[in-house]
């Protein structure tokens, strides 16, 4: 089962598929005569699929063992009869306040060793039996009332796990721990080694010496803290799983639970990869930020994730919004045009559907202020008739559903052990964030019109022609040997600085840095120079560096730029070395922009973008099945744009006579005929 499976489902005698167009649905927060109403304008948007009952708990079981689904059943009749679609919930996302007065232990203890209090969502500890029994019964009774119900096409599990749900503390997280522990180590000895409980008198002799890792003078052992994200992690998969597979006995819909991007870190840690080959649909909810002034970029970064998640087939976009959200520091609107060039720049990278948090905007509540589908001010209003202009848009481009996007030339890596390696503390530079320098690399290639994917150090990169490790911070012998063999067989591979420091257990690879990948990259560096903040350092014709700096010499590698000024004058700085029948090249400071595309021009010269010549600011991504493509232009800039195209517009329903015109801040979506990828091809004014 996939996301194809919805899809069809939403499609009909004329279009055998359809693009997902919705909203969580919450009508439980309105008086009953409004749901018609909400019907009526559903109907009127071209809405198609809705989520029900994901904050509904306390309204489905009022007292423990006793449900009312009476208000639920006539919502999901009157939907059915409306001809819109449902990805129904399970509700287990946050138990109500008679559970949490039953049973307080459940609740989660911070690493400071505060219990949390009832009040907000999702306050309970995942690892407390009575919240795993309680899911099981509710999912159990939602699965049998309603998995025969013809209008529910999608189950949704809980709701963006590891977003609120906090790792917890407690007590009755210990003995959990230390059984995932065991399985890992199988013995204490092990377990010590892995550790190096040599350091600050930390040896164990019994497992039940053995906590989580709780506030203390100081540091934290490292590969104890990173051992607790891992567990942490797969604590709510187990939780996810088990409420799955009673939904999967139940029927053949399939089974999803909405991702957050690159959200999840190590003090909120969910291993997207292994969470991935759970879901039966890979679904994603993603908000900009709205004060950024290339948001535009950082959606389709983490578009590019999700699509890598789901192994390049089409994913949901569970969540997003059509204006301000609520929980940033300046809740800024979306100008005019933002929300339907922000949907289909997701569709364009992959996504079968759009939908939006949420359908009315709430009355009440802690996200009152947060933007809907249907505002407060009603229908007379930007955001409705956006709305309305996104639903033709999608059903104008029906056909495209199902396809998948273009294979992309490069990939960048993003292991989960080394982000959050990267992300503990007492390093020697305690601000750098890794995912920032993944974007700045993402960013370059953005730019020059190249896709790229995601991809693990241990995943086959056989079909990419350029490989970026950006600060890959932990490396292990696989993912050594893994990148060797893709740039023995001709690939490129650039490596940034604090990569391959650490391996899988926090303990440095010795020698000289970067560990085990001196021999690929020909360099060895023998110490860090972190730059204070605001210093630069100069590179040369890679411009200047930021942050970092390093003292080293090249062994086999050339070098490209040197240090030219600072305490590490004449260390080298940019590095190729050719490794078989390819090149590894190591950048071994924070490059600008100029510095950037420096190394773009020397690594994907030879790669072409889907159009070529489009000024930066307008992207062109291309999706493709059985023969057919479709290419997206999406222009974030302020100017109009031309370009050689031929084909037919989807959108305006016009047919392409050579030449494609662009407005500022709007999309085109061309099923091709013939694209010409001469430099030049596109020009703005």
């Amino acid at each position: 089962m996939s996301m194809e499976y919805v899809t069809r489902k939403l499609g009909d005698e004329t279009t055998p598929r359809a693009f997902a167009f919705g909203a969580d649905y919450n009508p439980e927060q309105w008086p009953e005569d409004i749901w018609e109403e909400d019907i009526r304008l559903m109907q009127e948007a071209g809405v198609n699929l809705v989520s029900v009952g994901i904050f509904s708990w306390a309204l489905l079981e009022p007292e423990e063992g006793r449900y009312d689904f009476g208000w639920l059943d006539r919502i999901l009749d009157l939907l059915h009869a409306g001809g819109i679609r449902v990805d129904l919930a399970n509700a287990t996302a946050s138990p109500p306040a008679w559970w949490v007065r039953k049973y307080p232990q459940a609740l989660p203890v911070t690493v400071d060793g505060v219990r949390l209090g009832f009040g907000s969502r999702q306050s309970f500890s995942h690892h407390a039996q009575e919240y795993r029994r309680a899911a099981a019964a509710l999912t159990q009774a939602i699965a049998d009332r309603y998995a025969g119900h013809p209008v529910v096409v999608l189950w949704h599990v809980h709701n963006e796990y590891g977003c609120h749900n906090i790792p917890d503390y407690s007590a009755q997280a210990e003995a959990p721990f230390r059984r995932w522990l065991q399985k890992r180590y199988g013995d204490l000895e092990e377990l010590n080694t892995a550790w190096g409980t040599a350091f600050w008198s930390q040896h164990y002799y019994d497992w039940e010496e053995i906590q989580p890792p709780r506030r203390s003078g100081t540091f934290i052992n490292p590969c104890q803290q990173l051992d607790w994200a891992r567990f942490t992690s797969d604590s709510l998969l187990e939780c996810f799983s088990a409420e799955a597979q009673i939904l999967r006995k139940a029927s053949p819909h399939p089974v999803t639970t909405n991702f957050m991007g690159f959200m999840p870190n190590v003090h909120q840690p969910t291993d997207y990869w292994r969470w991935a080959e759970e879901q039966d649909v890979v679904s994603n909810d993603h908000y900009l930020i709205a004060e950024d002034p290339r948001n535009f970029q950082e959606l389709a970064m983490t578009a590019d994730l999700t699509r890598s998640l789901a192994q390049g087939k089409p994913w949901l976009l569970m969540e997003h919004s059509t204006s301000a959200v609520n929980w940033q520091n300046r809740n800024i609107a979306k100008a005019p045009g933002e929300l339907l060039r922000n949907s289909l720049q997701h569709i364009a990278r992959g996504a079968d559907g759009a939908l939006f948090f949420q359908w009315r905007a709430s009355a009440a509540g802690g996200e009152k202020f947060h933007s809907a589908m249907l505002p407060h001010a009603g229908t007379d209003t930007k955001v409705w008739r956006e709305v309305l202009e996104l639903g033709r848009s999608l059903k104008a481009i029906a056909e495209v559903a199902g396809s998948t996007v273009a294979p992309a030339p490069v990939a960048i890596l993003h292991d989960t052990d080394s982000r959050w390696g990267r992300e503990l503390d007492s390093h020697p530079h305690n601000e750098l964030d890794g995912i920032a320098e993944t974007r700045r690399w993402h960013d370059a290639f953005y730019r020059a019109g190249i896709g790229t994917d995601f991809r693990r150090s241990t995943d086959d990169l056989s079909s990419y022609r350029v490989v970026i490790a950006p600060m890959q911070y932990v490396m292990t012998d696989a993912g050594r040997a893994n990148l060797e063999a893709f740039v023995h067989s001709g690939g490129r591979l650039v490596v940034t600085f604090f990569s391959a420091i650490v391996d899988q257990n926090e303990h440095i690879h010795l020698g000289g840095y970067p560990g085990p990948l001196r021999e690929l990259l020909g360099v060895r560096i023998e110490e860090f120079f972190p730059l204070r903040q605001d210093e630069t350092i100069e590179l040369g014709r890679f411009g200047q560096g930021r942050e970092w700096s390093e003292l080293g010499r090249t062994t086999t590698a050339r070098s490209l730029a040197d240090y030219l000024s600072g305490a590490v004058q004449g260390s080298p700085a940019v590095t190729v070395n050719d490794f078989g029948a390819g090149q590894a090249y190591y950048v071994g400071t924070q490059l600008n922009r100029e510095g950037l595309d420096e190394v773009l021009g020397l690594i994907g010269a030879d790669i072409a973008p889907a159009v070529s010549g489009l000024p930066a600011e307008v992207e062109a991504v291309k999706r493709m099945r059985e023969g057919q493509e479709w290419l997206f232009v999406i222009n974030h800039g302020t100017q109009q744009v031309e370009t050689a195209l031929n084909g037919f517009e989807l959108l305006s329903g016009t047919e392409l006579n050579g030449e494609l015109r662009l407005q500022a801040g709007r999309t085109a979506v061309v099923r091709l005929d013939k694209i010409r990828l001469d430099t030049g091809d596109a020009h703005a004014r």
